[in-house]
């Protein structure tokens, strides 16, 4: 087990109260069982807590404040670095050194974030994502004929990687044959940060190595998202490379990682869980409300922002400039908001989540994940017979900003 992060000093701000040791990449329990290791956070820890690990920062753990920082946009940046403090990073360090992309519009606040996600709201649309429905569905299927013989896999390489990529490298207009290398930019991008030249460099691995094929893309439009955005014209100028390169990055992350993630929680629970497996093998059109509990019972990414005032969140006072993690794992665990939250409940009345975000940021790709998830759902259900986690093989966590599956091995038969 790797060490912990080394502690800060307490900033004065923050009284002794408000702490809580916390590593939110390597606490051994939370990689160990994550949901687990939240539920205990929730119970001992405040609501709202200070760390010292990582640099310090607070970790937003309740379902209410962290619906009111989601939303005051104002009061909790995006723009984790503000905009003048990386234009004097770049004017300091020598002449010929790259320019930094800016994943766009995770890291704007309204209005500036509000045009540049117009171009793509209709792409990620309810109807265009549900016409990718049965390329899903083939693809899962195509999948699970790889591995339904031989009674057992390892759930996580073997299907909830390579079904979401390909969905998402065919929808950007990247090369498939490169998914394991970008699988391997996307966990080198998401480690922890050890300092701006580290950040700079993971920014420009990404978009460098979708370089060529956006250009190409200017030159031999096609049909897919890259050319659509080369298209696109905001606030009536025309699209340059590097807004492209920033929309990019942004895509690269989100697309490539986060609904595996997905995939792994809900199998998992449904691979511990056989009487649950039953019912929906009897009725399949549960699948969709079992989908949105599990994302609920299951939530994992962990949304960073930056305080731009003094202001008080949770009863505790902060101060501009503070880091704070969305703790969106936390908040749909809260017994303030879910009676019984830690039950998984298919006929639970209260299932609105917060695991796609609330606010201005809520996920642009939520419509994509929930018919990647229902499918993959009734894929393994209606194909496979009963599947349990592998009694010899423990699955495998990592934790940060997404709270990670690496490895989920199964058997059946």
């Amino acid at each position: 087990m790797n060490a912990l992060s080394p502690q800060v000093p307490l900033p004065e701000h923050v009284p002794a109260p408000a702490v809580y040791d916390f590593d939110m990449f390597l606490d051994p329990a939370l990689v160990t069982d994550p949901h687990e290791r939240v539920r205990e956070i929730l119970r001992e820890a405040p609501r709202v807590f200070w760390t010292q690990r990582n640099g310090g920062h607070w970790v937003v753990m309740g379902h209410k404040e962290n619906y009111e920082a989601s939303r005051d946009t104002e009061t909790f940046s995006s723009e984790i670095m503000p905009r003048e403090v990386i234009e004097q990073m770049m004017a300091s360090f020598p002449a010929g050194m790259p320019r930094m992309p800016t994943p766009t519009p995770i890291n704007l606040d309204p209005p500036d974030h509000t045009k540049y996600r117009a171009p793509l709201n209709a792409a990620f649309s309810p109807k265009a994502m549900l016409a990718r429905k049965e390329e899903v569905r083939d693809l899962a299927n195509s999948l699970i004929d790889k591995i339904i013989a031989q009674g057992h896999c390892d759930f996580i390489p073997d299907i909830a990687e390579p079904l979401p990529v390909q969905v998402f490298l065919k929808l950007m207009g990247l090369p498939l044959e490169r998914q394991a290398e970008f699988r391997v930019l996307v966990h080198e991008f998401l480690a922890p940060i050890t300092g701006p030249m580290d950040m700079i460099s993971r920014m420009r691995a990404v978009a460098d190595s979708m370089k060529d094929v956006i250009l190409e893309r200017k030159e031999d439009p096609k049909e897919d998202l890259i050319s659509l955005l080369w298209r696109t014209e905001i606030d009536g100028k025309a699209m340059d490379y590097d807004t492209m390169e920033d929309f990019g990055v942004l895509l690269f992350i989100a697309g490539l990682d986060t609904v595996i993630n997905g995939m792994g929680y809900g199998i998992r629970h449904l691979a511990m869980n056989p009487d649950l497996q039953a019912q929906l093998r009897d009725n399949p059109k549960l699948i969709v409300e079992a989908a949105e509990e599990i994302l609920r019972r299951y939530t994992f990414t962990v949304p960073t922002r930056r305080v731009t005032k003094d202001t008080e969140l949770g009863g505790w006072q902060m101060k501009n400039g503070d880091r704070l993690m969305l703790y969106l794992p936390g908040a749909d665990l809260d017994a303030a908001e879910f009676a019984d939250p830690e039950t998984y409940d298919l006929n639970r009345e209260n299932k609105v989540h917060i695991a796609f975000g609330v606010g201005p940021h809520r996920c642009l790709g939520s419509h994509l994940a929930r018919i990647e998830l229902q499918v993959i759902y009734e894929q393994m259900l209606a194909r496979l017979p009963e599947f349990r986690l592998d009694p010899d093989k423990a699955p495998k966590f990592h934790a940060g900003n997404i709270i990670a599956i690496d490895s989920l091995p199964l058997v059946w038969g």
